[in-house]
């Protein structure tokens, strides 16, 4: 793999599915994952596979379809959850086992009631285990956010040298600034034996709001993979988006980073996730928001009206969006006015464009937005005429 080249792991089938409320059944599984290996996702994390009879079929069933991703599973380091991930993973053409255990004194301490040398020694265990199944092993060190750096250090080598492929570091309580994640993740880079014949992966939660800003300092420090979600969904607060951190990477050509998502896609396979979910994100939701691409204010309307990149930085259509919105609101100004009047079918001067624009702003003042009848209706009143269509 190239190295400048990053893999998008995606786990809204696993870790977005967590979310309560957002439980799928397996046909709508299949249904996403379907639209996840078009979109260009090269891992897709089908689920865990002993958490339910409905899971293991699942995971199965996303295995037997999947032609281009990789199908993971997820399990603890038990040795029956890797035995059932296996045999779950019996059809995927690219199957990938995701065992770890918790490494944080908080996890060691209080979770597991346990020691450092004993978790060393289970994650050992786990990964040795499920190297029997599959050659493509992922080991997730669970808060490696918020684990001392050095004991983190040994584990990575410890598992690097009982076969795994792929280093999962999980910011799981979001807890991490950017420079401390990204600082881990060098941290390893340079003190871990065996580091460059295995893939970093950054899997960073949103409790803080930092999620995505804590991905892309880890792919800057050396880590290779992102473990995101459509819309940002999962545990509490979230995830890291998908689109947000595709789009970063798009957006800044001197990162020299890329995906192989067709971010064409990812406005449509977010509505699709929000049907069948049925949970919608907010309105201002980076990149696939119902605002990402609408302009209310004058001054902005105006300045996009000249030329789209005055306040766009994204052109719509790279992310599946056909246009821009120009909402007319009490802040619009006579550019905006103008625009949308053209649109229904009204070519207006500037003297009629001053003499309506006053009437618009009394009516915008009574209703949150103008829409296009409205605008029609305004025009009538004033015996404005239709232009004349050829």
């Amino acid at each position: 793999m190239s190295n400048n080249r990053v893999q998008i792991f995606d786990t809204t089938l696993r870790d977005g599915e967590q979310v309560p409320g957002c439980k799928l059944n397996t046909q709508q599984k299949l249904i996403i994952a379907e639209r996840l290996d078009i979109l260009g996702v090269d891992i897709i994390e089908a689920g865990f596979p002993i958490s339910s009879p409905g899971d293991f079929a699942s995971v199965e069933q996303i295995s037997r379809m999947v032609k281009n991703a990789g199908v993971c599973a997820l399990t603890r380091a038990h040795q029956k959850d890797i035995e059932v991930a296996a045999q779950s993973l019996k059809y995927a053409v690219r199957p990938r086992i995701h065992t770890g255990i918790g490494t944080s004194d908080s996890h060691i301490i209080h979770k597991f009631k346990s020691n450092r040398e004993a978790i060393m020694e289970r994650a050992i265990k786990a990964v040795a285990y499920a190297k029997t199944f599959v050659e493509d092993i992922e080991f997730y060190a669970e808060d490696a956010g918020r684990t001392d750096n050095e004991y983190l250090a040994r584990v990575c080598e410890a598992v690097i040298k009982a076969g795994a492929t792929v280093l999962n570091i999980p910011d799981t309580t979001g807890y991490c600034l950017p420079e401390e994640y990204g600082a881990k993740i060098k941290y390893l880079k340079e003190n871990v034996k065996g580091i460059d014949t295995v893939i970093l992966s950054t899997h960073c939660h949103n409790d803080l709001g930092l999620a995505t800003a804590n991905a892309i300092a880890g792919i800057t420090n050396g880590a290779r993979q992102i473990e995101c979600t459509i819309n940002g969904i999962g545990e509490r607060a979230g995830n890291t988006a998908l689109e947000e951190v595709v789009m970063i990477m798009k957006q800044h050509p001197y990162l020299n980073l890329d995906t192989g998502i067709n971010t064409k896609m990812l406005y449509s396979t977010s509505q699709l996730v929000q049907d069948l979910m049925g949970m919608r994100v907010q309105a201002n939701k980076a990149v696939i928001g119902e605002n990402a691409f609408a302009h209310s204010s004058g001054i902005h309307q105006d300045g996009v009206i000249k030329n789209r990149e005055t306040y766009e930085i994204m052109d719509p259509a790279d992310v599946g969006v056909n246009e821009s919105s120009i909402v007319l609101t009490a802040r619009s100004g006579r550019a905006a006015l103008a625009y949308r009047a053209e649109i229904v079918g009204f070519d207006l001067t500037k003297v009629e464009l001053d003499d309506i624009y006053p009437q618009f702003l009394k009516f915008a003042d009574n209703k949150k937005e103008v829409d296009d009848d409205d605008v029609v209706h305004l025009m009538e009143l004033n015996h404005i005429q239709k232009k004349a269509t050829a």
